[in-house]
């Protein structure tokens, strides 16, 4: 060994260890994650390759991590795989990542494109769920959970492969809390239409909520916006990033929305969230936040089909009625 590289050892072991996260899907998935980065961030120097909203996250939730933005081509919903539009220029940007020579990396998804990232990060130590004989990219596989397990157990199997106890889903420190005299926050959008609840349903509920004298706040997606402004909703919130959308949370005591990203940031910041959800399992995919309540969505031989629908409407949504969503909310309401 060089007297170069006996020096560069020595300085490593004085130092936390360098990890690699890699998630780079929605909002909620991130907001999954965050125990973890948490908890990571205490014992190692964390870097996480993720969509840029992730930066909004790490100043409230996880601000020992460094976070690099990247929006990966093959997470878009329609024609990921057209190489030939692909952000070529930003995909080679990632080589700097390489050069760090990081410890440890690690995948909670068993996606062989993020295990093959790490592996072409020279990332020395790799950690993830194997999938299609990706366990080539890997220098150490885990063993996945149940297949009914909610997504956090992820989260929880690799933080024990790297010497960390995370706490179980319903004892998760949450990052906030409810206003008492906040509002009733309604969120009708989602990252993809089959899983938006009709609006017209959404709008029932508000009616009624404000018939019994509750402060109702309405938030959707941009392309909502004009639909609610024609029912005469004239302060519809419309969030232009993360950051907007965590103000509009610090104002509530009470969340209603779909499967969406903006139903796990609520349910994380300490808000009693109710979420209607439709092609999803929420087994899998409930808000982390004990207090919360799921609708589960009628049956489908398909479900869960994962945002692609077979059929021309996605009934597994469109056939809950707003009586069916008031008889369970307005105790919700009361009851927090």
């Amino acid at each position: 060994m060089s007297f170069r590289d006996f020096w560069w050892q020595a300085f490593r072991h004085c130092v936390k260890p360098t990890l690699l996260v890699i998630e780079l899907w929605g909002l909620g998935d991130l907001v999954i994650a965050s125990p973890f980065m948490q908890a990571a961030s205490r014992k190692y120097d964390v870097t996480l390759l993720a969509k840029p909203y992730a930066i909004d996250l790490q100043e409230r939730f996880w601000p020992g991590v460094r976070v690099v933005p990247f929006h990966a081509p093959w997470t878009a919903f329609r024609r990921k795989y057209r190489f030939l539009s692909w952000p070529w220029r930003e995909i080679i940007r990632l080589r700097h990542l390489a050069r760090e020579d990081f410890d440890l990396g690690l995948s909670a998804r068993w996606d062989p494109r993020d295990h093959f990232l790490l592996k072409a990060l020279r990332v020395r130590s790799r950690y993830g769920f194997p999938r299609l004989r990706s366990k080539v990219f890997l220098t150490d596989s885990l063993e996945r959970p149940e297949l009914d397990s909610h997504r956090y157990e992820n989260w929880r199997t690799a933080g024990r492969a790297l010497g960390l106890e995370l706490p179980e889903r319903d004892h998760i420190e949450l990052m906030g809390q409810p206003k008492p005299d906040g509002n009733v926050l309604v969120h009708s959008g989602a990252g993809q239409s089959v899983r938006v609840w009709p609006l017209e349903r959404f709008a029932a509920i508000v009616a009624r909520l404000r018939r019994e004298g509750r402060t109702v706040i309405v938030a959707c997606d941009p392309d909502q916006r004009d639909w609610w402004l024609k029912t005469g909703e004239t302060q519809v919130a419309t969030p232009h990033d993360v950051s907007d959308l965590l103000r509009l949370v610090d104002t509530s005591r009470v969340f209603l929305g779909n499967d969406s990203g903006p139903s796990h940031l609520a349910a994380y910041c300490g808000i009693p969230t109710f979420t209607i959800f439709g092609p999803q399992i929420t087994e899998w995919f409930a808000p982390l936040n004990p207090k919360g309540q799921c609708f589960e969505g009628k049956p489908c031989p398909y479900k869960p089909c994962f945002d692609y629908c077979r059929y021309p409407a996605p009934f597994c949504l469109r056939d809950i009625t707003a009586e069916d969503i008031w008889e369970k909310f307005e105790p919700f309401v009361k009851r927090n």
